[in-house]
């Protein structure tokens, strides 16, 4: 099912660690046209590309209060409690992460610091189709929160319905973003979404930066809102997993692991390291056995052909495919983590041990599950309280600062030719020295 290569030769492991690849000339015309469109008809547009792309026809674009407490009033009460729970765990987690940091006395009369100020506005995607991903809103919402981002806009494809007219946002997502404190909800999904915070229509405001998954469409999109001046969370592609199994794995487990990621999509990739040709084997078994079992099992399956069992020889060279490949996310079943950790240094985030499954993260152990894909875990963390805020530097200098370090910027000033710079400087030495 998953290519196996024993000891791949240079030139193999090149061809291994290629992710998949799309034509998307065809896309990113398209997406150039709804951004054109957007940009000149606002609201108009989104309702039409809605009505294109989602067979909805909607008249409004913001979620009323009462379609979140009819949302709310549905819900599975044990989903609404586990909903809960997760946001409980990301919020302890985030939290952490909110640090006052010190001020710096540099020198007598010189003090430095810096202060985080929550990014004004900010717009999260979420999105819909055939998973819709409520979870994401709590990883995105609850960070925004803590980070004190003052406008908060969520936007997600509607589905249709059969009652004519506006379509409807799934319940969990408006659950999710009512308990998250989110309020500022529209209909609208793909390139049109992105498009409108970009640019801010009739009823969507613009945002300043903009974050969350979606497919090449919404990538893409994302991508052409930093040519117009709107920030993006990182660059982003399809799913991946990378597991590393020593003896001490189960290969049941490890094959869940791989599954839970191939049934994103048909362009997902999971890679499978291991040093035992017996247990890559097992893994094989397992994975025929359980991939019958699931709904998305076309999908998975599709996934698995763009996928690879290494078996290796030593710990070292399993490693250095790991920093090289640098995974979305890193599971490490092996016996003695110990050994990998000090020397992993591209990935979005690690799961250690047997008992650890990426399923956690992605929903309620606390970390974020917004990371960094196709090879940017060499340069990105991932979403974090710190990717909503902007830290902004201040300094003070009194007289005794003032003529410790003036004569220095004078000398680096004329240096380099920036006279003006200089005499700043300058100015306010003499009126010091005619004070005294």
């Amino acid at each position: 099912m998953m290519n196996v290569y024993n000891n791949p030769t240079a030139r193999e492991l090149e061809q291994v660690l290629q992710r998949p690849t799309h034509n998307i000339s065809d896309m990113e015309d398209t997406v150039r046209q709804v951004f054109k469109a957007v940009k000149g008809d606002g609201d108009k547009a989104v309702r039409a590309y809605t009505k294109k792309f989602d067979k909805v026809d909607t008249n409004y674009l913001q979620v009323t209060e009462a379609e979140i407490d009819a949302a709310e009033a549905k819900l599975n009460p044990e989903l609404k409690q586990a909903i809960r729970h997760a946001a409980a765990n990301i919020e302890k987690f985030h939290r952490t992460q909110l640090l006052n940091e010190p001020k710096v006395e540099i020198a007598e009369g010189i003090s430095c610091w810096r202060e985080a100020r929550g990014i004004e506005s900010v717009g999260l995607y979420i999105p819909g189709g055939s998973a819709p991903l409520f979870s994401t809103v709590l990883m995105l919402g609850i960070p925004a929160r803590l980070a004190g981002c003052k406008n908060v806009i969520l936007c997600t494809p509607p589905k249709a319905t059969k009652a004519k007219g506006e379509g409807e946002i799934p319940a969990a997502i408006l659950y999710a973003a009512k308990i998250t404190g989110i309020t500022q909800i529209y209909k609208a999904g793909g390139v049109q979404a992105i498009a409108a915070m970009t640019f801010g229509t009739e009823t969507i405001p613009k945002a300043y930066k903009l974050f969350g998954p979606g497919n090449q469409f919404v990538t893409i999109a994302k991508q052409m809102a930093l040519q117009h001046g709107t920030a993006i969370d990182m660059p982003a592609g399809p799913s991946e997993v990378m597991v590393v199994a020593d003896r001490s794995a189960n290969a049941a487990y490890v094959a869940a692991d791989l599954l839970s990621q191939a049934e994103h999509g048909a362009d997902s990739q999971v890679i499978l390291i291991t040093y035992s040709e017996d247990f890559a084997e097992q893994v094989q078994d397992a994975l025929d056995s359980q991939l019958m079992a699931l709904n998305r099992k076309e999908t998975a399956h599709a996934a698995l052909q763009n996928s690879t069992i290494l078996i290796l020889d030593d710990i070292e060279t399993a490693i250095g495919i790991i920093n090289r490949y640098a995974p979305e996310h890193l599971i490490l079943a092996v016996a003695n983590e110990e050994q990998y950790i000090p020397y992993i240094l591209n990935t979005g985030s690690v799961f250690i041990g047997n008992l650890t499954p990426e399923s956690c993260g992605d929903y309620a152990s606390g970390t974020n599950h917004t990371l960094p894909t196709n090879g940017h875990a060499k340069a990105y963390s991932g979403v974090s309280v710190d990717s909503f805020v902007k830290k902004i530097t201040f300094q003070k200098i009194d007289r005794t600062g003032l003529q410790n370090i003036g004569q220095t910027v004078i000398t680096m000033a004329k240096a380099e030719g920036l006279d003006a710079h200089a005499n700043a400087v300058h100015i306010r030495l003499n009126d010091l020295k005619n004070t005294i």
